[in-house]
Protein backbone atom coordinates (compact mmCIF):
# COMPACT_ATOMS: atom_id res chain seq x y z
CA UNK A 1 0.00 0.00 0.00
CA UNK A 2 1.16 3.34 -0.65
CA UNK A 3 2.59 5.48 2.38
CA UNK A 4 0.41 8.52 1.55
CA UNK A 5 -2.67 6.60 1.22
CA UNK A 6 -1.97 4.58 4.33
CA UNK A 7 -4.43 5.91 7.13
CA UNK A 8 -2.64 7.47 9.89
CA UNK A 9 -4.12 6.65 13.32
CA UNK A 10 -4.64 9.73 15.51
CA UNK A 11 -2.47 10.19 18.62
CA UNK A 12 -4.92 10.04 20.43
CA UNK A 13 -6.37 6.86 19.76
CA UNK A 14 -2.87 5.83 20.63
CA UNK A 15 -2.58 7.60 23.49
CA UNK A 16 -6.36 5.79 24.40
CA UNK A 17 -5.33 2.18 23.55
CA UNK A 18 -2.11 2.58 25.66
CA UNK A 19 -3.71 3.86 28.70
CA UNK A 20 -6.44 0.86 28.03
CA UNK A 21 -3.71 -1.38 28.28
CA UNK A 22 -1.77 -0.19 31.19
CA UNK A 23 -5.09 -0.51 33.25
CA UNK A 24 -5.81 -3.94 31.92
CA UNK A 25 -2.06 -4.72 33.05
CA UNK A 26 -2.54 -3.08 36.73
CA UNK A 27 -6.08 -5.47 36.83
CA UNK A 28 -4.86 -8.08 36.33
CA UNK A 29 -2.11 -7.93 38.23
CA UNK A 30 -4.92 -8.20 41.29
CA UNK A 31 -5.59 -11.52 39.57
CA UNK A 32 -3.15 -14.20 40.56
CA UNK A 33 -5.39 -16.68 38.44
CA UNK A 34 -3.23 -18.85 36.13
CA UNK A 35 -5.60 -18.53 33.44
CA UNK A 36 -4.79 -14.84 33.24
CA UNK A 37 -1.03 -15.13 33.62
CA UNK A 38 -0.13 -15.20 29.68
CA UNK A 39 -2.26 -12.28 29.21
CA UNK A 40 -0.59 -10.58 32.34
CA UNK A 41 2.74 -11.25 30.46
CA UNK A 42 1.63 -10.13 27.09
CA UNK A 43 0.19 -6.59 28.80
CA UNK A 44 3.78 -6.52 30.07
CA UNK A 45 5.40 -6.70 27.15
CA UNK A 46 3.52 -4.38 25.47
CA UNK A 47 2.54 -1.96 28.28
CA UNK A 48 6.03 -2.00 30.39
CA UNK A 49 8.35 -0.16 27.66
CA UNK A 50 5.82 2.55 27.56
CA UNK A 51 4.95 2.72 31.05
CA UNK A 52 8.45 2.89 31.87
CA UNK A 53 8.54 5.56 29.20
CA UNK A 54 5.84 7.38 31.11
CA UNK A 55 7.95 7.37 34.14
CA UNK A 56 10.76 8.34 32.74
CA UNK A 57 9.17 11.58 31.25
CA UNK A 58 7.54 12.38 34.37
CA UNK A 59 10.61 12.25 36.38
CA UNK A 60 11.97 14.78 33.98
CA UNK A 61 9.18 16.60 34.16
CA UNK A 62 9.18 16.49 37.40
CA UNK A 63 13.28 17.87 38.36
CA UNK A 64 11.82 20.50 35.06
CA UNK A 65 9.61 21.51 37.83
CA UNK A 66 11.81 21.42 40.53
CA UNK A 67 14.68 23.40 38.43
CA UNK A 68 12.38 26.23 37.28
CA UNK A 69 11.32 26.50 41.01
CA UNK A 70 14.24 26.61 42.35
CA UNK A 71 15.48 29.24 39.38
CA UNK A 72 12.65 31.58 40.11
CA UNK A 73 13.94 31.45 44.48
CA UNK A 74 17.36 32.17 43.51
CA UNK A 75 16.12 34.83 41.02
CA UNK A 76 13.62 36.54 44.14
CA UNK A 77 16.41 35.69 46.36
CA UNK A 78 18.58 37.89 44.00
CA UNK A 79 16.21 40.50 43.58
CA UNK A 80 15.84 40.78 47.32
CA UNK A 81 20.11 41.01 47.71
CA UNK A 82 19.85 43.92 44.93
CA UNK A 83 17.86 45.59 46.99
CA UNK A 84 19.47 45.40 50.21
CA UNK A 85 22.84 45.94 48.58
CA UNK A 86 21.46 49.58 47.04
CA UNK A 87 19.77 50.32 50.13
CA UNK A 88 23.15 49.79 52.18
CA UNK A 89 24.96 52.05 49.31
CA UNK A 90 22.38 54.43 49.60
CA UNK A 91 22.83 54.70 53.19
CA UNK A 92 26.77 54.41 53.28
CA UNK A 93 26.57 57.53 51.26
CA UNK A 94 24.07 59.32 53.28
CA UNK A 95 26.48 58.15 56.31
CA UNK A 96 29.67 59.69 54.17
CA UNK A 97 27.73 63.13 53.68
CA UNK A 98 26.71 63.14 56.77
CA UNK A 99 30.57 62.96 58.17
CA UNK A 100 31.76 65.23 55.54
CA UNK A 101 29.38 67.83 56.91
CA UNK A 102 29.84 67.24 60.56
CA UNK A 103 33.79 67.15 59.60
CA UNK A 104 33.64 71.25 57.34
CA UNK A 105 30.62 72.47 60.34
CA UNK A 106 33.59 71.01 62.93
CA UNK A 107 36.12 72.93 61.12
CA UNK A 108 34.51 76.31 60.96
CA UNK A 109 33.74 75.35 64.63
CA UNK A 110 37.39 75.57 65.49
CA UNK A 111 38.25 78.23 63.48
CA UNK A 112 35.59 80.54 65.16
CA UNK A 113 37.15 79.70 67.97
CA UNK A 114 40.64 80.93 66.68
CA UNK A 115 39.42 83.87 65.59
CA UNK A 116 36.63 84.38 68.70
CA UNK A 117 37.82 88.06 68.80
CA UNK A 118 35.26 88.89 65.88
CA UNK A 119 31.77 88.41 64.94
CA UNK A 120 31.21 86.07 62.30
CA UNK A 121 28.04 84.43 59.87
CA UNK A 122 28.22 80.94 58.34
CA UNK A 123 27.65 80.61 54.78
CA UNK A 124 27.91 77.96 52.12
CA UNK A 125 28.95 78.30 48.54
CA UNK A 126 26.82 78.34 46.17
CA UNK A 127 28.43 79.94 42.78
CA UNK A 128 31.66 79.61 41.55
CA UNK A 129 33.41 80.91 37.88
CA UNK A 130 34.09 78.71 35.33
CA UNK A 131 37.26 76.56 35.97
CA UNK A 132 38.62 74.39 38.90
CA UNK A 133 40.16 77.07 40.77
CA UNK A 134 37.89 79.60 43.09
CA UNK A 135 38.72 82.72 41.71
CA UNK A 136 35.96 84.19 42.84
CA UNK A 137 32.39 82.61 43.88
CA UNK A 138 28.94 83.27 45.42
CA UNK A 139 27.87 82.47 48.77
CA UNK A 140 24.23 82.16 50.35
CA UNK A 141 24.17 85.43 52.62
CA UNK A 142 23.47 88.56 52.26
CA UNK A 143 22.87 91.80 53.74
CA UNK A 144 19.74 90.06 55.25
CA UNK A 145 22.33 88.46 57.44
CA UNK A 146 24.66 91.74 58.11
CA UNK A 147 26.81 90.81 55.16
CA UNK A 148 28.60 93.76 53.86
CA UNK A 149 31.32 94.80 51.10
CA UNK A 150 34.79 94.72 52.16
CA UNK A 151 34.09 91.89 55.07
CA UNK A 152 36.92 89.24 55.27
CA UNK A 153 36.05 85.70 54.16
CA UNK A 154 37.85 82.92 56.20
CA UNK A 155 37.80 79.30 56.07
CA UNK A 156 39.47 76.00 56.48
CA UNK A 157 42.30 77.74 58.78
CA UNK A 158 42.91 80.78 57.51
CA UNK A 159 42.41 83.99 54.67
CA UNK A 160 39.76 83.14 51.28
CA UNK A 161 39.49 86.66 50.55
CA UNK A 162 37.06 89.63 50.54
CA UNK A 163 33.38 90.25 49.94
CA UNK A 164 33.19 92.72 46.76
CA UNK A 165 29.18 93.06 46.28
CA UNK A 166 26.33 92.05 48.90
CA UNK A 167 22.49 91.27 47.70
CA UNK A 168 19.76 90.84 50.04
CA UNK A 169 20.69 86.83 50.04
CA UNK A 170 23.68 86.74 48.64
CA UNK A 171 27.08 87.76 48.55
CA UNK A 172 29.85 88.22 45.96
CA UNK A 173 33.54 87.05 47.38
CA UNK A 174 36.88 87.49 45.34
CA UNK A 175 39.64 85.33 46.74
CA UNK A 176 42.95 86.25 47.28
CA UNK A 177 43.83 84.08 44.30
CA UNK A 178 42.76 86.06 41.66
CA UNK A 179 45.43 88.40 40.27
CA UNK A 180 43.10 91.40 41.12
CA UNK A 181 43.91 90.74 45.08
CA UNK A 182 46.39 92.06 47.22
CA UNK A 183 46.79 91.73 50.78
CA UNK A 184 49.18 93.84 53.17
CA UNK A 185 51.03 90.59 55.00
CA UNK A 186 53.55 90.01 57.17
CA UNK A 187 56.07 87.55 59.00
CA UNK A 188 54.91 86.39 62.05
CA UNK A 189 58.87 85.27 63.35
CA UNK A 190 60.20 88.41 62.28
CA UNK A 191 57.26 90.82 61.95
CA UNK A 192 58.61 92.67 58.34
CA UNK A 193 56.07 93.18 56.06
CA UNK A 194 55.20 92.04 52.22
CA UNK A 195 52.54 92.15 49.98
CA UNK A 196 51.11 88.37 49.23
CA UNK A 197 48.84 88.49 45.32
CA UNK A 198 47.53 86.43 43.03
CA UNK A 199 49.48 85.36 39.91
CA UNK A 200 47.95 83.76 36.73
CA UNK A 201 51.17 81.93 36.17
CA UNK A 202 51.49 80.18 39.94
CA UNK A 203 47.69 80.24 40.66
CA UNK A 204 47.37 76.38 38.65
CA UNK A 205 50.62 75.29 40.69
CA UNK A 206 48.37 76.27 44.28
CA UNK A 207 51.43 79.43 45.22
CA UNK A 208 50.69 82.81 45.49
CA UNK A 209 53.33 85.43 44.93
CA UNK A 210 55.07 87.46 47.52
CA UNK A 211 56.47 90.82 46.71
CA UNK A 212 58.06 94.23 48.01
CA UNK A 213 60.00 92.66 50.54
CA UNK A 214 62.68 95.01 51.33
CA UNK A 215 66.46 93.21 50.93
CA UNK A 216 67.40 93.51 54.50
CA UNK A 217 64.18 92.29 55.78
CA UNK A 218 64.00 88.92 56.93
CA UNK A 219 61.31 86.48 55.78
CA UNK A 220 62.72 82.80 55.24
CA UNK A 221 60.73 79.93 54.00
CA UNK A 222 58.44 77.69 56.16
CA UNK A 223 57.53 81.48 57.87
CA UNK A 224 54.07 81.95 58.24
CA UNK A 225 52.54 84.91 57.09
CA UNK A 226 49.51 86.69 58.50
CA UNK A 227 47.56 89.86 57.16
CA UNK A 228 49.04 92.85 58.56
CA UNK A 229 47.91 95.95 60.32
CA UNK A 230 48.62 98.22 58.16
CA UNK A 231 45.67 96.90 55.53
CA UNK A 232 42.81 98.87 54.76
CA UNK A 233 40.64 96.11 54.17
CA UNK A 234 41.89 93.12 55.73
CA UNK A 235 42.01 92.92 59.75
CA UNK A 236 44.86 91.72 61.31
CA UNK A 237 46.39 87.99 62.42
CA UNK A 238 44.67 86.32 59.88
CA UNK A 239 46.83 83.42 58.72
CA UNK A 240 47.52 83.23 54.92
CA UNK A 241 49.86 80.86 54.62
CA UNK A 242 53.12 79.41 54.79
CA UNK A 243 56.78 80.82 52.81
CA UNK A 244 57.69 78.28 50.22
CA UNK A 245 61.14 80.25 48.76
CA UNK A 246 62.57 83.52 48.45
CA UNK A 247 65.17 85.04 46.32
CA UNK A 248 66.55 88.59 45.96
CA UNK A 249 65.07 90.42 43.30
CA UNK A 250 67.13 91.40 39.54
CA UNK A 251 67.49 95.04 41.06
CA UNK A 252 69.44 93.54 44.06
CA UNK A 253 67.03 96.04 46.10
CA UNK A 254 63.96 94.06 46.61
CA UNK A 255 63.09 89.79 47.28
CA UNK A 256 60.10 88.42 46.07
CA UNK A 257 59.14 84.47 46.45
CA UNK A 258 56.15 82.40 46.68
CA UNK A 259 53.63 81.02 49.34
CA UNK A 260 51.82 77.95 49.75
CA UNK A 261 48.15 79.30 50.95
CA UNK A 262 46.48 77.74 53.93
CA UNK A 263 43.22 77.51 51.95
CA UNK A 264 42.60 75.05 49.45
CA UNK A 265 41.25 76.46 46.54
CA UNK A 266 39.91 74.05 44.45
CA UNK A 267 37.88 72.79 47.28
CA UNK A 268 35.54 75.73 48.75
CA UNK A 269 32.03 74.51 50.10
CA UNK A 270 31.35 76.61 53.61
CA UNK A 271 32.87 79.69 54.56
CA UNK A 272 33.04 82.11 57.59
CA UNK A 273 32.42 85.35 57.18
CA UNK A 274 33.61 88.33 59.77
CA UNK A 275 31.22 90.79 60.58
CA UNK A 276 33.57 93.08 61.49
CA UNK A 277 35.06 95.59 59.06
CA UNK A 278 38.68 97.02 59.33
CA UNK A 279 37.06 100.68 59.22
CA UNK A 280 35.06 99.67 62.65
CA UNK A 281 38.60 98.20 64.45
CA UNK A 282 40.19 101.59 64.98
CA UNK A 283 40.09 104.90 63.90
CA UNK A 284 43.55 104.66 62.36
CA UNK A 285 42.94 105.18 58.10
CA UNK A 286 46.27 103.76 57.00
CA UNK A 287 47.04 103.95 53.52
Amino acid sequence: MNEKNRPKIPAKTILYAVTALILIGVALSYVRSSATAPLRDAVSVVAGPIQRGFDKIGSAFYEEIENVRTLRAAQTENAALKEEIAALKEENTRLLLERTELDSLRELFDLRSQYSQYEMVGAHVIAKDSGRWFHSFTVDKGTKDGIKKDMNVIAQGGLVGIVTYAGPNYARVLSIIDDESNVMAMSTASQDGCIVSGDLKLYEEGLLRIMHVEKGDVILADDRIVTSNTSTKYLPGILVGIVREMSVDANNLTQSGTLVPVVDFRHLDSVLIITTLKEDTSGEDTP
